[in-house]
């Protein structure tokens, strides 16, 4: 039958008129998909279950707390209500969990260098990103692993810049190029913000380091004062080591940033199985329990200072003990993750996307279809790790990068749903188009309309013919990628940053990456 449409049909004005409609611009508000849609469709936990993790969450805290503050948290989280108890754990009682989290920073902006991709994370909004410390560079065609460098991690950040559904960057992979843990730090975080003007994550090792990289930040946006108005960059911080107690080093960073005006995504990333309990609720619960920890170090530095709600919960493969993001009790704990935010009103933050895979491939597909349609269904604000990942964080491809783009897309789709409402439900066109027209609604008025605002279209996945797929070289989507990867990487050098601010920045800090690295060939 597809080869007798194929014939009967050939390309010819209506589908080249069609095609011109489809090509011309729509503003943010008419496409199909942007970036913020509503979600909150799919429920993995029932409104009782979320009460019974939340009152589970706060006996823990209360009865068990958390170890190895240091000392500066102790004094600070002390002074807020907590207690110290003989062994050195801090225990939170209930109602100090309870006035924090009613009086936490809500409904906060996370800002990009251009206004036009600042975020509002709240309620049951969606924005993907991307995130994650792989260590290497994935080939496609050879499945060869190589370590990650900053000039891949520029390469990222500018890829990124230019794709439609991926809102915001955290660095991706490390600098292992660089040896030293002080222009490791700086270098993300300088090699982030000169390959995009979306708001930027990125983390750190020493609060030394934070204090350099704000005062790049500052020069960026032209003052601390400015910066303080408008931070588009946030701190990713484990300030925990699961299960249940504090890190060290996160922690004195944590407390630099909140100062310094910095938002924080406070990370918490037990391993069900391994670091978190293997039954699901009970690892939802240590991970609440451990960013309303977070929540109440955060505050007890400065009250209402942004901090995102980050329970990121792992999960192993009770074979092996060996982290499994692509699974589908991953994708479950992502979508709870999100109810639990919810439910405090609070800016949530989880990951998807981490897919077992080793290459882009089918598994690799379908194991971020499914994560990214439950977890975006279920409303999480900010997804990250969303792009690129492969082998459950360890590997990064580019390729992916772009592939992943169009299911991210796919799935902001399902989160819009279908409108239904007096003007979908017509029955005008059905009427002309059987009483008066030919019998097909290919060039109806409303199909011409309809056609860029509720339908979506892929960037890279082929849609052709058997026919036209086979006279175009049957190209794989890997092959379109790589295509469409290599025009981004020819032509697109963000310059937001002037030369005469990058030749301050290089005049006064430790810039690893050349400058001619940033410009076109000649």
């Amino acid at each position: 039958m597809s080869a007798i449409l194929e014939k009967s049909n050939p390309r010819g004005g209506a589908r080249d008129a069609r095609r011109a409609a489809r090509s011309a611009p729509l503003p943010d508000s008419l496409r199909p998909v942007r970036p913020g849609m509503n979600g909150g469709a799919y429920k993995a936990l029932s409104d009782a279950d979320v009460v019974k993790i939340h009152n589970a969450a706060l006996d823990a805290l209360e009865n068990i707390g958390l170890a190895d503050a240091p000392e500066s948290g102790i004094e600070l989280m002390t002074k807020a209500g907590a207690k110290l108890t003989d062994t050195g754990r801090l225990l939170f009682p209930r109602a100090l969990i309870e006035d924090t989290v009613a009086n936490a920073a809500r409904h906060f902006v996370l800002h990009g260098q251009d206004p036009k991709h600042d975020m509002e994370p709240w309620g049951s909004k969606v924005y993907f990103g991307t995130a994650g410390a792989a260590v290497s560079m994935v080939d496609p065609y050879t499945g060869d692993y190589r370590d990650s460098t900053t000039q891949d991690l520029y390469n990222i950040a500018r890829v990124v810049d230019t794709l439609e559904h991926i809102h915001f960057f955290q660095r991706s992979v490390v600098c292992r190029d660089l040896d030293l843990p002080r222009e490791m730090d700086f270098n993300t975080t300088y090699a982030s913000v000169s390959g995009t003007t979306k708001h930027v994550g990125s983390s750190w090792v020493s609060p030394e380091h934070l204090e350099e990289t704000l005062k790049m930040l500052h020069i960026i946006a032209g003052g601390e004062d400015k910066w303080r108005a408008r931070p588009f960059v946030s701190q990713s911080n484990c300030f925990v080591v699961p299960p249940m107690k504090f890190a060290y080093d996160a922690c004195k960073c944590l407390e630099v940033a909140v100062r310094g005006g910095m938002p924080v995504l406070l990370l918490s990333a037990g391993q069900a199985g391994a670091t978190a309990p293997a039954s699901l609720a009970t690892a939802l619960v240590q991970e609440t329990a451990e960013c309303l920890a977070g929540l109440v170090y955060v505050n007890a530095v400065k009250p209402k200072a942004p901090a995102m709600f980050g329970t990121w919960c792992f999960v192993s493969d009770l074979r092996t003990g060996a982290m499994s993001g692509g699974s589908p009790e991953q994708a479950l704990l992502s979508a709870a993750s999100a109810q639990m935010a919810r439910y405090y009103d609070l800016t949530g933050a989880t990951a998807s996307g981490m897919c077992d895979s080793k290459m882009p491939d089918a598994q690799a597909g379908f194991e971020k279809a499914y994560n990214h349609a439950l977890v975006g269904n279920a409303g999480a604000n900010l997804i990250y790790e969303s792009a690129g990942m492969l082998a459950s964080l360890l590997g990064f491809s580019l390729e992916s990068l772009l592939i992943d783009n169009d299911i991210i897309g796919a799935v902001q789709r399902t989160i819009r749903g279908i409108e239904v409402n007096d003007e979908t439900l017509s029955l005008d066109t059905i009427r002309d188009v059987c009483l008066n027209g030919p019998g097909h609604y290919l060039g109806a008025p409303q199909t011409l309309q309809l056609m860029q605002k509720d339908y979506l279209y892929p960037q890279v996945a082929n849609r052709a013919s058997p026919n036209q797929w086979t006279e175009a070289g049957r190209p794989s989507i890997v092959d379109t990628a790589a295509k469409k990867l290599q025009i981004i990487l020819d032509g697109h050098f963000p310059s937001h940053i002037s030369p005469e601010m990058d030749a301050q920045i290089r005049a006064q800090f430790p810039v690893k990456l050349a400058r001619e690295a940033m410009l076109p060939k000649r």
